[in-house]
């Protein structure tokens, strides 16, 4: 898919993703997650600021996506639950931070969109100060097999109209990126997975 393509659909679904940062689960599992960010941290592909209420009030962020309309609702997230945020309007591939920039660097259901995710991962690594962490909430291809199917079945209409796949192995990624997983937790059928790694 085209980049600008890509970017319009989710322009358009901008106010779904404001809507759905009040879903109860993906609140548990933000919060479980985010509250254990520290430092200078670079949340990439913030979309519409769902992890912004679960910061900690010592942390400052620097916020990025590739969809204005995601920033503008991100903005608005950021004016109700932080003081500290800097916005950059760019494709995550595209970023150009000087290593070791971070203390934390997070995702959260974002690799699911990119042309090269295994890219992303290792900019993440080296974005990240040696003895930092990266947090990261994506979903995936599902542990149960018939799930799986469908998944797979599915997968080309969705991405069509989303923008987002849904056959990852997010955990096979994270090992191909050489990233150390210290713990990781998985939900909804295997498709969710909670990580918390060093770089």
């Amino acid at each position: 898919m085209e980049k600008d393509k890509q970017i319009r659909i989710f322009d358009k679904q901008a106010a779904q993703y404001d809507k759905r940062r009040e879903d109860p689960l993906q609140r548990k599992w933000r919060e479980k997650l985010i509250s254990t960010a520290e430092g200078k941290v670079l949340e990439v592909a913030v979309g519409a600021g769902a992890n912004f209420p679960y910061y900690p009030a010592s942390v400052s962020v620097t916020a990025t996506d590739f969809s204005e309309a995601m920033l503008t609702k991100a903005r608005r997230a950021a004016s109700a639950y932080r003081s500290d945020v800097s916005f950059i309007c760019s494709d995550t591939e595209e970023l150009a931070f000087e290593a070791h920039s971070f203390d934390t660097v997070i995702s959260t259901l974002s690799m699911c969109s990119y042309p090269n995710p295994i890219k992303v991962l290792h900019n993440m690594r080296r974005w990240c100060k040696p003895g930092g962490r990266l947090l990261l909430m994506e979903h995936g291809i599902s542990s149960k097999q018939a799930v799986s199917v469908i998944q797979k079945t599915l997968n080309p209409l969705l991405y069509r109209y989303t923008g987002c796949h849904h056959t990852r192995d997010v955990m096979g990624m994270m090992h191909e990126a050489g990233i150390t997983i210290e713990r990781e937790e998985r939900y909804w059928l295997g498709m969710v997975h909670l990580i918390w790694a060093r770089p």
